[in-house]
């Protein structure tokens, strides 16, 4: 069917050409274009503006609201952090964006020169990361900020905070090398890499192995296959020093990159060469925020010989409890790197709680905290593990 408008204009236009009919006159060599009259030129412009929207103006805004709404999908998912805008200050004046990013600079340039603990009140807010379990010890993931209740000795906290996000972690490895070690020491290797590679991008390890002492043998870093290429030339031998190690495991964090922290420690828990008592590791862990995560692997109890070894499982449980933590038992050498694995999966599937301490009161004492859950209706019963409390600063 022919346009009514080339109908009208057929006088004005060359006739018969297909391409006008399309709504296209092409300029070739040699051709004029003759001018319309009046009011077929109006017409004639109104109808080179409809084409204009159609083919130029329709088509960006269409893809630009694809993409907005692609980001809009994005952001509520994983927000992106933009850089502020740089802003020039007026004579006399700091504007706010200018003010705020000072601030943020301020705060990072603290944090880098000095991490500050995470369960102090003079930092406003203390943070709790928490893991939920079902019966069969699998981890349950989804949970919402309003099922979860928080308590500071006793007294129920209103939670400011609530994230599920793999953030960044610091992680110390605590490596044990010991003579009783000998015959585990390849599959304690494999859990290692097992461990590493549910690794974060951009979390940041360092490795201690020790007998007789605690030896750093890989500093902080980022690096999987350095940290593997260090313990693949370590020998088994010596005696057992596990609390020296796990004490310099803890001066080791103070210069983590993170505000997330954790030790894995692997051995058979049977410290027999250490300067450091069981009391102040304790105290360490409890007056740190880093979790402590342990695999045991532990001779059958008829073969533990020494009051070291039979204490062994009761060193490891107790603190790894106390730092929110937990204890594995093994009596099978081949589920070792399966359970590495499955620490690593728990440490990138917490629930990180905070809530603002300001209201308490009781300063350089024991704080004791206790999560309860309420799970949706039609789940079994769940277990929450998250740290027993911490030490308020002195005044």
């Amino acid at each position: 069917m022919r346009d009514p408008l080339a109908k009208q204009s057929r006088n004005h236009f060359t006739t018969g050409n297909p391409e006008y009919i399309s709504g296209i006159l092409p300029l070739m060599p040699g051709n004029k274009i003759p001018q319309p009259a009046a009011p077929y030129r109006r017409a004639g412009i109104w109808w080179w503006a409809l084409i204009l929207i159609l083919s130029g103006w329709g088509g960006p805004r269409l893809a630009a609201q694809a993409v907005v709404n692609n980001q809009a999908v994005h952001i509520h998912a994983h927000p992106p952090v933009k850089p502020p805008a740089a802003a020039q200050p007026a004579p006399g004046a700091t504007p706010p964006a200018a003010q705020g990013q000072a601030q943020a600079n301020a705060k990072t340039k603290t944090k880098a020169k000095k991490p500050l603990p995470m369960y102090q009140r003079n930092v406003n807010m203390v943070l709790v990361p928490v893991t939920v379990t079902d019966p069969l010890g699998r981890l349950v993931t989804g949970l919402e900020a309003d099922q979860f209740r928080i308590f500071d000795d006793k007294r129920a906290q209103k939670i400011i905070s609530f994230s599920t996000e793999d953030a960044p972690i610091s992680v110390g490895i605590i490596f044990d090398v010991s003579g009783s070690m000998s015959d585990k020491i390849n599959k304690s290797r494999d859990a290692v890499r097992a461990f590493l590679a549910t690794a974060n991008p951009r979390d940041q390890f360092f490795v201690i192995a020790f007998n007789d002492e605690p030896h750093l043998i890989c500093n902080f870093t980022s690096n999987i296959n350095k940290i593997q290429d260090r313990m693949d030339f370590i020998p088994a031998g010596g005696r057992t020093a596990l609390l020296d190690a796990i004490y310099l495991g803890l001066e080791k964090m103070q210069a983590a990159r993170f505000s997330r922290k954790a030790l894995l420690i692997i051995s058979d828990g049977g410290d027999n060469h250490s300067r450091y008592t069981t009391g102040e590791v304790r105290n360490a862990v409890r007056e740190s925020n880093v979790q402590v995560y342990s695999i045991g692997v532990f001779d059958p109890a008829a073969d533990r010989s020494t009051p070291e070894e039979r204490s062994g499982p009761a060193l490891l449980n107790e603190i790894s409890n106390v730092s929110g933590g937990r204890l594995f038992r093994l009596h099978d050498m081949d589920e070792l790197p399966d359970v590495a694995a499955k620490i690593g999966v728990a440490l990138r599937n917490e629930y990180l709680i905070g809530y603002d301490p300001s209201r308490i009161t009781d300063n350089a004492k024991w704080h004791k905290i206790h999560v309860k859950l309420k799970p949706p209706p039609g789940l079994p019963p769940l277990s929450v593990r998250a740290r027993t409390g911490y030490y308020a600063p002195g005044p």
